[in-house]
């Protein structure tokens, strides 16, 4: 039995240690994937969506360039962004895409301007034009309902929410720009995106669970063979009882029929 219990020990820790090694892969693997992607180099956004076109999820924090005029009588606050371990409002001003002159015909990104502490705080919004270069992410749907549509405070990025505020039609998502472009703002840093998509190595996750469950199942059957062990001696024991307590009786009938003893 100290074999038996020594091997499962050693198989269960051994299965612990190596899902632990496949987890951790799993969890490189995102967070290379993300530090790649996020220093990549900038392509135009046209050639990743328009403003049609649904989200592209591949392109989630993917670096892009997009050219255009500032529209800073439309600019928005975010509240409730968190840099640095501090609470405050991300300032975002739409800027209207066109390669010359634009109209408003022509669409409109969402872009994060940078952090700050409450809009009272935050500099004049830019005008005029300019070439934006930032990180590409999808509008958050964390179903907050924004309880006074009537001021320029958001609860979330959400593009339904701006469209009230922005007279020309929005992408399907919104930019944060490298740097703080027109402003004395604090910049918001790719450590502030979103994480990347839990599918990402998933095959290093999935060997994970698989060591786990087979640690778990060396568990099992050492404690199936303990239980077979404990049971078959205790049944041994009570049938050797069983069979104490029948003797003394059997003599007690056969002097009361007048059997002689055999002692």
């Amino acid at each position: 039995m100290v074999g038996l219990h020594l091997l499962a020990i050693a198989a269960t820790t051994a299965a612990v240690l190596l899902g632990l090694w496949q987890y951790g892969v799993w969890h490189s693997a995102r967070e290379e994937k993300a530090n790649v992607l996020a220093h990549a180099a900038p392509v135009p956004l046209s050639t990743l969506m328009t403003a049609d076109s649904p989200f592209p999820g591949g392109a989630v924090g993917r670096p892009v360039e997009l050219t255009g005029t500032w529209l800073p009588q439309e600019s928005l606050f975010v509240r409730g962004r968190m840099l640095h371990g501090q609470r405050g409002y991300w300032a975002v001003t739409p800027v209207s895409v066109c390669r010359a002159t634009c109209t408003t015909n022509d669409p409109a990104m969402l872009v994060v301007r940078g952090w700050t502490a409450s809009p009272d705080q935050a500099p004049a919004a830019p005008s005029g034009r300019v070439q934006v270069t930032g990180w590409l992410q999808p509008a958050e749907g964390g179903g907050v309902p924004d309880q006074d549509p009537r001021d320029r405070v958001l609860p979330q990025m959400e593009v339904v929410d701006a469209i009230p505020h922005v007279r020309q039609d929005l992408y399907s998502g919104y930019v944060i720009a490298q740097g703080t472009p027109g402003g004395a703002l604090l910049p918001v840093t790719p450590a502030s995106l979103p994480q990347p998509s839990g599918l990402t190595s998933l095959r290093n996750l999935a060997y994970a669970f698989q060591w786990w469950i087979f640690g778990g199942f060396a568990v099992f059957l050492w404690w199936r063979f303990c239980a077979d062990e404990v049971n078959r001696v205790t049944e041994a024991e009570e049938a050797e009882a069983a069979e104490a307590e029948e003797e003394p009786t059997g003599a007690q009938q056969a002097r009361e029929h007048g059997v002689p003893s055999k002692s």
